[in-house]
């Protein structure tokens, strides 16, 4: 539920109150202002149940007063009177169209009166408009509970998307986060299974899970499946070649450089297998190849920090240290977090003479190194459990 502090920042009213008398007559003008000045007094003191009345009596005499219905449906709202804030509200948007705070409030009223789709179209409307941060990160939770209740996880997925960008280490909504796209891969995975089980597409998909659960001799052979019932499909020899360029046999490893190549005929913008193509191109040392193939990857993706710090690496072994610089400098502000472009970064200044500015870079490195390490073991840990539980169940007799 909004804060009492969101109270005052959605409050109308102004201390001198404009009215248009040719509207009204003159004794009825005087008694909506009389209202008024004992709404405002009643709400500078912290007397809000006092002001209620007189703001209803308001809105008895002038319907159109769009303050007196916002301020009106402002102070239900905060006594949980949502149903009587609700027409209050609604009001002063239809008078006044862009009060996106009333608008967002107005949502909040109408799901917790069970008028979901009603609610959802008011903060669907308000929530893109929303400048205050607290109260932006309620109305768009109250949005994305919404659309999980009512199974719409694509939307949903959005707004936690943009929540996360005004607040990127908020833990219960990564978790939310993390929680709604594994749901919706599940959902995609299940319907593709029941739709198109035999399908290039469900290898594919097959493929990138064994993967990513380390089972690589699995996801390999699924690969190849996709391939052979479909040659063109969209992003897989990309897909194939960066599992084959991790492999630990080197007969694998050889492979790759093909199926990069093959990424690349397929979409000459392939900006991964461009970028895959200059890292192999490099560890054999032909780094005039090197540099033409990342330089391009880096021209398909300007914020690519990965093309760029490989690519500084490269520019590095051709002696242009200050090109190299340049890129390291803008990779990290693009990627901080990247303990590698930290370390060649150190390496540079140092070269340079530049202490100050090397051991600072030092210290990112281990900062985020340790970050980096740590969180592996989690992975590993996870793996392991996981993979612990599988054998457990099968030795389960049937």
């Amino acid at each position: 539920m909004p804060s009492k502090a969101v109270l005052f920042a959605v409050i109308l009213c102004s201390a001198a109150p404009v009215f248009s008398i040719g509207q009204t007559p003159a004794n009825k003008q005087e008694e909506i202002n009389q209202h008024l000045r004992l709404a405002q007094q009643y709400l500078h003191g912290q007397r809000p149940d006092l002001a209620i009345p007189e703001l209803k009596a308001v809105v008895a005499l002038d319907p159109e007063n769009a303050d007196a219905q916002g301020n009106l449906g402002v102070l239900l709202f905060f006594r949980n009177d949502y149903a009587g804030a609700v027409p209050h509200l609604r009001a002063a948007t239809r008078l006044q169209p862009n009060l996106w705070k009333i608008q967002g409030l107005l949502g909040l009223a109408e799901l917790r009166t069970n008028d979901v789709r009603t609610g959802q179209q008011d903060l669907e409307a308000a929530f893109p408009h929303l400048t205050e941060e607290k109260f932006k990160f309620e109305a768009g939770r109250a949005l994305l509970d919404s659309y999980t209740a009512t199974g719409d996880l694509e939307k949903a997925a959005t707004i936690a998307s943009a929540l996360l960008a005004s607040d990127p280490t908020n833990t219960a909504m990564l978790y939310t986060a993390y929680h709604l796209y594994s749901d919706l891969s599940d959902k995609a995975m299940i319907t593709m299974a029941l739709t198109a089980p035999n399908s290039a597409q469900m290898h594919q998909l097959m493929a990138r899970e064994l993967a990513r659960h380390s089972d690589d001799t699995a996801a390999i052979a699924n690969y190849r499946e996709a391939l052979q019932l479909d040659p063109k499909l969209s992003g897989i020899h990309t897909e194939l070649g960066t599992l084959l360029f991790n492999s630990s046999e080197e007969n694998l490893r050889a492979q790759a450089e093909g199926e990069f190549k093959a990424a690349i005929l397929a979409n000459p913008d392939d900006e991964k297998a461009q970028l895959m193509l200059g890292i192999i191109a490099a560890k054999r040392g032909d780094y005039k190849a090197a540099y033409d193939s990342e330089s391009r990857a880096l021209n398909l993706q300007p914020d690519d920090s990965d093309a760029m710090l490989e690519l500084a690496k490269v520019l590095v072994s051709m002696h242009q240290d200050d090109k190299a610089q340049q890129l390291l400098e803008r990779a990290v502000e693009i990627d901080p977090t990247n303990y590698v472009t930290h370390y060649r970064l150190a390496a540079l200044y140092r070269r340079q003479g530049q202490m100050e500015k090397a051991n600072a870079e030092v210290a990112a490195y281990k900062k985020y190194k340790d970050m980096t390490d740590k969180l592996e073991k989690i992975f590993h840990d996870m793996r392991v459990a996981s993979n612990q539980k599988n054998a457990d169940a099968s030795d389960v007799p049937e």
